[in-house]
């Protein structure tokens, strides 16, 4: 469960263990987990980027695989924390190992456990924003539309600059608010010019800065995780 979803949209991690369980998997959610240190990676800390990474190789191991219900977080753990340990043999082992099992949500449903149980009666167009991140490190952008074509009463509308950031980018958005802003208004022009009844993306960092950019706009369309449409956790769009 990433430091958003924990905070800010926990039914998105219901909904993610929801299509997991559906998938037949059998998932663990531990407790202990807190952030993957990506913040602090990204900042230039790289003492507390390592500290969080050692925590979370130590937490999660053991298990058959990872699966993160964002592209950002899934690409800190497997391809960023090889490399931060590369003077350290133990742990950069551990990190690779690791990194070797370490999944997005939809990436994970797709092409690990190949699932067509997606327990979802939401129905509505939509039109879907990729997330920097999860594309371009992760190739994420098949993967989500697959899933979301096996859903009988959905309709994806692609937007112009599907593929363009939202403006958000973590810190980005705090450093340079302005600029931030003028590439989230440009992204929800794109989202309002579709005409879509929904806006679905992968990465739950991404659609608040969508949503808070419509929302001061008047808009009010839904701005839904992919895990929540697929799993019926975003309520039924008319």
């Amino acid at each position: 469960m990433t430091c958003l979803v924990d905070l800010m949209r926990p039914r998105i991690g219901f909904a993610a263990i929801r299509l997991l369980e559906a998938a037949g998997c059998e998932v663990a959610v531990p407790e202990s987990q807190t952030c993957c240190g990506q913040p602090g990676f990204n900042s230039g800390d790289r003492a507390a980027a390592m500290m969080l990474a050692k925590k979370v190789i130590a937490e999660f191991e053991a298990y058959e695989y990872v699966v993160a219900p964002s592209g950002s977080c899934a690409d800190q753990i497997r391809n960023e924390y090889p490399g931060l340990f590369v003077a350290d043999p133990e742990w950069h082992g551990r990190a690779v190992a690791l990194a070797s099992r370490v999944f997005e949500l939809t990436d994970f449903l797709v092409n690990v456990a190949k699932s067509d149980a997606l327990p979802s009666d939401f129905s509505g167009t939509i039109t879907y924003h990729d997330s920097c991140t999860g594309l371009r490190s992760l190739g994420i952008k098949s993967q989500p539309r697959a899933l979301l074509a096996k859903l009988r009463g959905v309709t994806l509308k692609e937007m112009d600059g599907a593929e363009e950031c939202c403006g958000f980018g973590g810190t980005f958005s705090v450093k340079f608010g302005a600029v931030s802003a003028a590439i989230a208004e440009r992204k929800c022009d794109c989202i309002r010019t579709s005409g879509a009844d929904a806006i679905v993306g992968g990465d739950l960092g991404c659609l608040l800065n969508i949503e808070g950019k419509l929302r001061r706009m008047g808009d009010e369309t839904p701005v839904l995780h992919v895990a929540e449409v697929l799993a019926g956790e975003g309520g039924k769009q008319q």
